[in-house]
């Protein structure tokens, strides 16, 4: 009986594993992050033009901006990259490789902090990051970007921010940008779809708001949202994919545009590891947020490419 019981609970190792992982603020990301520098070639692709800029009054308030080395426009597009830590952890500075990976393929790419829990609860974390994307909005030209194709991207709760920022326009609104800043969006196996909040970084994140469907993603869907791009891995057992399924079929029933690709054998880590030049070769996740940003931005179908 006894053996039976621990077969039992074998299928749910992987999740409890990465509930540990993240709740105790342990992470793999630092590391691999001194890994991708060090891999010979990134000064080739890419470099940091600016570290530690602030944007707003709070201390988590910077952000640093990442070029291509050889660019091949004088105005870059953009994108900016929100990371995750499910709201309570995550630093800007462990996440140079996905800077450095989005601006190798030919994009200016903005990777800011954000205030995170207990400090503050929803919305605050939204409000800086709109914060940041009017920094950006206003001073990327400065860095040789174009304010007028401006992407937003991130992974987990870093996917959650960026798709409240293209789909709910009260963001952009309230830091006093136009409507139509965000011209796309890459959604690396976000959260969009979770109330009730039955775990404990949902509860404390969105748990004191007095109406809970208005924090998810899901339900600010619109027909005249910017075009999205869902990447989801098949194993993830910490934001299972349907979630990125669900707003799939949200979006489908508006006619909004989008693609979704579902990664077999990734893991809720799986997408934005495979940023990084060392685990590139598992999943196509660079190549394929690339590849749909210069589609709907009209851009040439090719990069210089590590």
């Amino acid at each position: 009986m006894a053996r039976s019981s621990r077969r039992r609970r074998w299928p749910n190792l992987p999740k409890a594993a990465a509930e540990m992982v993240d709740r105790f603020g342990w992470s793999p990301v630092a590391l691999l992050n001194t890994i991708d520098r060090l891999t010979p070639g990134r000064g080739d692709r890419a470099r940091k033009l600016g570290e530690g800029l602030r944007f707003g009054p709070h201390a988590r308030h910077h952000l640093d901006v990442w070029a291509p080395s050889h660019p091949d426009s004088a105005k870059l597009p953009i994108v900016v990259f929100f990371y995750g830590g499910g709201w309570h952890s995550g630093e800007r500075t462990d996440y140079g490789f996905a800077g450095a990976a989005f601006a190798a393929q030919g994009f200016l790419t903005i990777v800011p902090d954000y205030r995170l829990v207990p400090e503050v609860r929803y919305p605050d974390f939204l409000e800086d990051a709109a914060l940041a994307l009017r920094w950006v909005w206003t001073n990327a030209i400065h860095y040789g970007g174009d304010p007028a194709r401006i992407s937003v991207a991130g992974h987990s709760a870093g996917a959650y921010i960026a798709a409240m920022l293209a789909l709910d326009p009260r963001w952009l609104a309230a830091a006093q940008l136009p409507s139509d800043t965000v011209k796309a969006g890459v959604l690396l196996s976000g959260p969009f779809d979770f109330a009730p909040f039955r775990e404990w970084r949902g509860r404390a994140t969105f748990g004191s708001h007095h109406d809970p469907a208005e924090t998810q993603p899901i339900n600010h869907v619109r027909a005249d949202a910017p075009p999205l791009l869902l990447l989801h891995g098949r194993s993830d057992r910490l934001v299972y994919a349907k979630n990125s399924r669900s707003l799939d079929a949200a979006l489908t029933a508006v006619g909004a545009p989008h693609e979704i690709k579902i990664y077999p054998g990734c893991d809720h880590a799986g997408t934005v590891v495979a940023l990084s030049r060392p685990f590139r070769h598992r999943h196509p996740v660079l190549a394929d947020a690339a590849a749909f940003l210069r589609s709907v931005l009209g851009l040439p179908t090719s990069s210089s490419k590590e």
